[in-house]
């Protein structure tokens, strides 16, 4: 007589596990059951240290062939679009993604999907509302060593199957003040005088970082969206004021806007606004939050 069937666990290896965006994925994934690693050491995430170096071949094909994960989900890149180091933002960005490739050909590992995390900023000055027929027209090194990655990535879609994602703005609890919105909510919570910003026409698309770690997971399982490139967004922008106005009704609290010529970027991106035609189509019951809440929850976490 055949043994019962058993029911295989599926196991997702979280590059950048330990990131703002990865903590969210690592809860929805884990609620889909889900085993969820950043690599070999067990502990990684509880010690908040990377469990294994991206710009390493050697370290990629000994973490893929150890843990043979169902599912992979790359978030592993420098994200901070005034990092002052270019070199290492292309190492990460754009060799890291290709070890991770290289070493699951290596080992001889084809996982049921691959999600690797690219950017909106690689449409640039791009005007109106964007979708992904758009050419990429990079203005800065990271939307450079995104477009480079994606063009890469390209050349992998016969053997690996993957989906590409380009996410416009998103925002949360635990996301660094180095970031905008987190900055805005947490000088009104801390009740400051005044604050300095940059240009305060710029008009961003914006999501809920809970929204997207869902998208995330639904994607990794939607056999639709294997090897396609898919925006990541709201369609709805908001300007820096307007944020600023949320902030200040959601805190109850009021502050002086100085803008700051030196937090003006040269080939500041004016406006980035995503068409979500592409994402709706593929997952039809896409998850969403108001960007109202999202405020209110910052505010109030």
């Amino acid at each position: 007589m055949a043994s019962p069937s058993k029911t295989v666990q599926r196991h997702a290896l979280v590059t950048g596990l330990n990131g703002f965006t990865g903590a969210y994925v690592r809860e929805v994934l884990e609620e889909s059951g889900y085993q969820v690693s950043a690599g070999l050491k067990a502990d990684a995430a509880a010690q908040d240290t990377p469990a294994f170096d991206i710009t390493s071949l050697e370290q990629c094909r000994r973490v893929v062939e150890t843990l043979r994960p169902s599912h992979i989900v790359h978030l592993a890149a420098i994200s901070f679009v005034a990092h002052d180091d270019a070199l290492e933002m292309y190492r990460v960005n754009v060799l890291g993604t290709l070890n991770l490739l290289q070493a699951c050909a290596d080992v001889g590992h084809r996982p049921d999907k691959i999600l690797i995390a690219s950017s909106a900023n690689v449409y640039g000055n791009a005007a109106g509302v964007v979708d992904e027929s758009m050419a990429p027209a990079p203005v800065n090194h990271y939307a450079a060593s995104k477009t480079s990655m994606e063009h890469m990535v390209r050349t992998w879609l016969d053997r690996l199957p993957i989906v590409m994602t380009r996410p416009f703005n998103y925002t949360g609890h635990g996301q660094t003040e180095r970031f905008l919105v987190p900055k805005i909510v947490a000088h009104f919570v801390r009740k400051e005088p005044r604050i300095e910003l940059g240009n305060l026409d710029v008009a961003r698309d914006f999501s809920d970082v809970r929204s997207v770690a869902r998208i995330y997971r639904d994607l990794l399982e939607s056999d639709a969206a294997t090897g396609e490139t898919v925006n990541v967004c709201s369609e709805h922008p908001y300007t820096l004021q307007e944020v600023v106005q949320l902030v200040r009704e959601a805190s109850g609290h009021d502050l002086e806007i100085r803008v700051n010529p030196a937090f003006v970027r040269q080939n500041e991106v004016k406006m980035l606004v995503g068409s979500a035609e592409k994402l709706r189509r593929l997952l039809p019951d896409l998850p969403s939050i108001e960007f109202r809440d999202t405020i209110r929850w910052m505010v109030e976490a």
